[in-house]
């Protein structure tokens, strides 16, 4: 069995390391259900999370967490002990605090950029994080820590990628570079060129036969001239012929 979830647990992470640029340190973002969770069935984060994930780890978390779990008093002291020894990162509610979950969800809009694991009990949390494509989630089910398969969201989101239809611009620049270094721009723009000249009639041609039926016409205009020349000589001679016989 154990085997089986570590082989589930490399699929997934070879997912996330290819389509999404995940690296080593891993940073993952835990909240005090998770923290919860792992006290009750004695999981050792820290030390544990490590080798499943096959590679190294930086377990963090938010103040909105560690005031949460704070207000939440006795019942969640065991957890609130565990998360204060992970790091804290900054987030963007240092004056108003809100719950962890929404704490958690501000630190991984717009991509997720800082390439942030989740790791939480909540299901609605839970729910939310599946709808943002690039987003790892871990949970705790039957003693054992466990990475959730890639989200309908994210597999759309690579296949869009493989498609092409959403190349990052930085790419798509890269890509008219390198093909301006080919040359393979000036010669698809030669090529368009050559079809245009192919289609439709020369208009030259056309030109050359006007011409012709013009000169056809012009020695057949100076023949009638000769016959009309041709025959007044003849007329002027019988009648010279004619006056002299009378004579």
């Amino acid at each position: 069995m154990k085997i089986t979830r570590q082989k589930h647990a490399k699929k997934n992470m070879g997912f996330y390391k290819h389509n999404f640029h995940f690296r080593e340190p891993f940073q993952v973002l835990l909240d005090g259900t998770f923290c919860h969770a792992a006290l009750r069935n004695k999981i050792q984060i820290r030390e544990q999370l490590p080798g499943y994930l096959d590679g190294a780890t930086q377990l963090c978390t938010t103040r909105c967490v560690l005031k949460e779990l704070e207000s939440l008093g006795k019942a969640l002291y065991g957890a609130k002990l565990i998360a204060q020894r992970f790091q804290v990162r900054n987030c963007s509610h240092l004056k108003n605090p809100v719950s962890g979950s929404a704490c958690l969800l501000s630190m991984i809009e717009e991509g997720n950029p800082h390439h942030f694991f989740v790791a939480t009990q909540d299901q609605d949390l839970a729910n939310k994080v599946k709808k943002k494509a690039g987003v790892p989630l871990l949970f705790i089910i039957q003693n054992t820590m466990v990475l959730d398969k890639p989200s309908p969201k994210s597999l759309a989101f690579v296949q869009m990628l493989q498609t092409n239809q959403l190349v990052p611009d930085h790419q798509k620049q890269s890509i008219v570079q390198l093909k301006e270094k080919e040359g393979l721009t000036k010669q698809e723009g030669e090529k368009r060129r050559k079809r245009k000249r192919a289609g439709g009639p020369n208009p030259l041609s056309c030109l050359k036969k006007k011409k012709k039926t013009q000169e056809s016409q012009e020695p057949s205009a100076e023949k009638k001239k000769r016959k009309r020349k041709r025959n007044r000589i003849k007329t002027e001679a019988m009648q010279s012929v004619q006056k002299k016989e009378e004579e």
